[in-house]
């Protein structure tokens, strides 16, 4: 099984990569781990995106590609995967279809997890996290015994930069614009399917198994 998750921040591509990876041996491919770990080993596009990470830049597509495909280079390459987070533009989607059939490598499905915006919205914007331990809770979901203190240490929590309302707005707007032709060259292809990703983790896990 080789696929690839689609869906905005907060969708759920994540929490669904791992269960994936575990139900059926995968490996889980983030592009957050695939930079940090081109980093951390020195190679050449890593040392090229070290500087946007460390500012809080979008790391160019070009240095993204080349470090999927050193990835893919590698002796310890698995053929089996889910790629979380990656593709997530045109370009990059190319990219990635030449490296595998460099390996000759086809995909089984590329999936994409349909949540509206305001659904998002309230799931990031309601996350808080406690600045010491790390506990982490949502108002909604998992609220703190005592409201916005950690249940664990007692100390205040706090909310992310990212997980305020109109970060997550603007968040969602880049993806809107990159993700229509993104989707439109999976579905070309045949390989695209379309899960409704607001329903319980276990829900959307069967109905993407489902695809394998």
């Amino acid at each position: 099984m080789r696929l690839i998750l689609i869906g905005p921040p907060g969708s759920g591509k994540g929490t669904q990569a791992k269960l994936l990876s575990q139900k059926f041996g995968l490996c889980h491919f983030s592009t957050g781990d695939i930079l940090r770990e081109a980093i951390r080993l020195g190679t050449a596009a890593g040392k090229q995106a070290q500087p946007y990470l460390s500012s809080g830049r979008l790391v160019p597509d070009d240095l993204v590609n080349e470090m999927v495909a050193e990835r893919f280079r590698r002796d310890d390459r698995l053929d089996k995967f889910v790629m979380d987070g990656y593709p997530r533009t045109l370009a990059q989607a190319a990219s990635f279809d030449q490296v595998l059939r460099q390996h000759f490598l086809d995909l089984t499905v590329a999936v994409v997890l349909l949540v509206p915006d305001q659904e998002i919205v309230r799931r990031l914007s309601g996350r808080r996290s406690c600045p010491k331990c790390q506990a982490t809770f949502h108002v909604a979901f998992k609220p703190p015994r005592v409201p916005e203190h950690c249940d664990e240490c007692g100390s205040t929590l706090a909310q992310r930069d990212d997980d305020r309302e109109e970060t997550i707005r603007k968040r969602l707007q880049i993806y809107h614009q990159n993700t229509g032709d993104l989707v439109g060259h999976y579905r070309a292809q045949g390989l695209l399917r379309e899960v409704d990703g607001t329903g319980t983790p276990d829900q959307v896990f069967t109905e993407i198994a489902g695809f394998s």
